[in-house]
């Protein structure tokens, strides 16, 4: 069959008849988006290169089957945490060469987001690997803020404490000041301003502070209404010099050191972040000027990653390097400093989604796949007319694939045949027997049976017009409606996996992550299809794909092999999807393990975190297993009394009921 975009294009599939595993990695886009932490071998099989162009790298499918021999059954979140600390080297490093070409005479000094990914050992990770920086935390409410206190220990990293903040969260922050951390209070609410002051009144300290400012610098993409004068957090110029004024009435303008501002996360494009750059970076002037002390200017989230890679300005993608957007921000900063003789501020971002991204791949396998009844029924006697006609209309279809088709040069002239208007004529006369056929079913002059051949003849026909346009020269001019059937004929593939649990954006927001499969690479694809989810949910699917900039509706997919497991990687998930999943239809966390290349070679398992079982997340909406099982039991006794359950069944039930409870929510052998 042929291959097809959404939109009804040829896939980006190679027409020559030989197949390598690098047109695997082309056909999916492992070769831009995957670098340099993902690749593929000539076995077909995805590698993995934890620690980027720095050499190591393991196969991804025997990694699953160790794990699997570990009892860690999918789906399957596997974290790499050399990635991880890739990610923050990367980050540091693109930092420094920019500091060292614009000859900035300040510092760059990061904070990690807690809200992009709140579990401990990857918030671990990164306070550890990023103590050589003085790496720091982000936190945006009060748990994250017990968090950050109880891992930073450096006296020198930050800690930015965003969100809502009442006098608890407001008193907790000033005496961890006194404990020798950094925490600074972000004022982005004018009425922050006042519970400020009284808590550093009835404490007799004061927090570092910041100011968080609406700039009036207007951003692209998903995220680019949440800035701006009508942004939920910041305040407007006028309520910046307000704070200051009271501030300084207060006797706390000497705390002052922050001027923070966010552009929206994921920023496409970099001209966005110039401009939102130049005009915090006189907001930082004028506020050293009105006497605050400052020393740090905040650049917030925003960094974004190439999840398609594409590289230019769409929602799934950026226009720039890690590398431009560190050099953007030290030479626009320091060019509004140094005409005014202001001395240069630390660099503070809050790089989460660029940080977190890359170092977890969702495994989860396939159970089955759906597709078009499609198989020619047997000819029987006295078959309506219906039938007949749409068997000459295959018939018909067959002997058109032995005319001439098109030129044998590709890129010669176009035959002068009719080849696809026939095929069109052939697809309308199909459709309208089958429209006849569903006419008389309704009218009762057609049976069950015969109204089932009358699709399986349709379906019949459109796999054989299919073929024939699989056949044709490249320049050979498609009907538009033939160019949607090789879409009509995908097939459905049913994934073991919630997507409310483990990728919620897909869902949410429409946001496109790298999927595709971790094995047969080398072989190519012969269908189209999408993933349907575990839930009961229609929306419970995965339908957008990644496409060269582009976004499709089907991805290119293997035919399953019988007893063969075909596993499917959701890469670049790293960010947001785990924090943000919730309990549809009570699928609960699925098992993670956290791997590091051991300096030897091979890899070790530095940690398992399980996966929710079926008594968790029952607890996790107050159901008490136990007394579940024991409502159970007696309702059993009753059947036993009744004859309607033997005792042997009633004890199959019940150690059926006892070991689910203790099992993973998804499902298993």
């Amino acid at each position: 069959m042929v291959l097809a975009n959404a939109n009804g294009t040829p896939a980006a599939v190679p027409t020559a008849p030989s197949w390598s595993a690098a047109d695997g990695a082309a056909l999916y886009g492992l070769d831009r988006w995957g670098d340099p932490y993902f690749s593929v071998s000539a076995r077909g099989h995805v590698m993995v290169q934890p620690r980027g162009d720095r050499g190591g790298s393991l196969d991804l499918v025997d990694l699953v089957q160790e794990l699997q021999g570990r009892d860690l059954s999918l789906p399957l979140l596997i974290r790499f945490d050399d990635i991880l600390e890739d990610r923050l080297e990367r980050l540091h490093a693109a930092f420094g060469r920019a500091i060292a070409q614009y000859g900035y005479s300040g510092r760059y000094q990061g904070v990690f987001p807690v809200k992009c990914n709140q579990q401990r050992h990857v918030v671990e990770q990164l306070v550890e690997t990023g103590r050589r920086w003085h790496f720091g935390l982000e936190a945006g409410s009060k748990a994250e803020l017990l968090i950050a206190l109880s891992l930073l220990e450096d006296p020198e990293a930050l800690l930015i404490c965003n969100g809502y903040k009442d006098r608890r969260y407001i008193e907790t922050a000033i005496l961890a000041r006194r404990l020798g951390r950094q925490p600074v209070v972000v004022i982005e609410q004018a009425d922050e301003v006042e519970r400020i002051i009284a808590a550093s009144q009835d404490l007799g300290a004061a927090p570092f502070l910041g100011i968080r400012a609406k700039l009036s610098t207007r951003s692209t993409g998903r995220w680019g209404s949440s800035v701006g004068e009508r942004a939920k957090f910041g305040l407007s110029i006028p309520d910046v010099l307000s704070t200051v004024a009271t501030l300084r009435e207060a006797g706390l303008l000497s705390d002052l050191r922050l001027l923070h501002f966010h552009i929206g996360s994921q920023i496409n494009d970099i001209a966005v972040l110039k401009d939102a750059l130049q005009e915090a970076g006189q907001i930082y002037v004028e506020l050293t000027r009105l006497g605050a002390p400052m020393g740090f200017l905040d650049v917030g989230g925003g960094l974004g990653i190439d999840y398609d890679g594409s590289r230019t300005a769409t929602a799934a993608s950026t226009n720039y390097s890690l590398q431009n957007y560190a050099n953007d921000v030290v030479a626009t900063v320091r060019e509004c400093c140094e005409p005014h003789n202001v001395p240069v501020p630390t660099l503070v971002s809050e790089s989460g989604r660029a940080i977190a991204s890359h170092f977890s791949v969702l495994v989860f396998d396939v159970l089955g796949a759906g597709s078009v009844p499609g198989d020619m029924p047997e000819l029987e006697d006295g078959e309506p007319l219906v039938l007949r006609n749409l068997r000459d209309t295959y018939k018909g279809i067959l002997e058109e694939s032995h005319g001439v088709l098109t030129a044998v040069d590709p890129e010669g002239p176009m035959d002068q045949g009719a080849a696809p208007e026939r095929l069109q004529e052939a697809w309308n006369d199909a459709l309208k027997f089958k429209d006849d056929a569903l006419a008389a079913f309704r009218l009762g002059y057609l049976s069950l049976p015969d109204r089932a051949k009358a699709e399986q003849l349709t379906w019949a026909c459109c796999k054989a017009i299919a073929e024939q346009l699989e056949a044709m020269a490249q320049k050979t001019l498609i009907p538009e409606e033939l160019r949607g059937l090789p879409a009509a004929l995908a097939g459905t593939y049913f994934a073991n996996l919630s997507v409310f649990r483990s990728a919620p954006d897909t869902w949410a927001i429409d946001q496109l992550f790298p999927v595709m499969p971790l094995h047969r690479l080398e072989e190519r694809p012969t269908r189209l299809g999408s993933f349907a989810d575990l839930t009961c949910d229609s929306d419970g699917k995965i339908a957008r794909f990644i496409d060269r900039g582009q976004v499709k509706s089907l991805l290119e997919l293997h035919s399953l092999r019988p007893g063969e497991p075909y596993w499917i990687g959701l890469f670049l998930g790293g960010a947001y999807q785990e924090v943000m999943g919730n309990l549809h239809n009570l699928f609960g966390t699925t098992n993670a393990v956290h791997i590091r290349l051991s300096d030897g070679g091979g890899y070790r398992v530095d940690h398992v975190v399980r996966g929710d079982t079926n008594a968790e997340v029952l607890k996790a909406m107050e159901h008490d297993p136990d007394l579940l099982l024991e409502r159970l039991r007696v309702v059993s006794e009753e059947a036993i009394s009744k004859g309607q359950l033997a005792i042997s069944d009633a004890r199959r039930l019940m150690a059926h009921l006892r070991t689910s409870l203790g099992q993973t929510t998804y499902l298993q052998d």
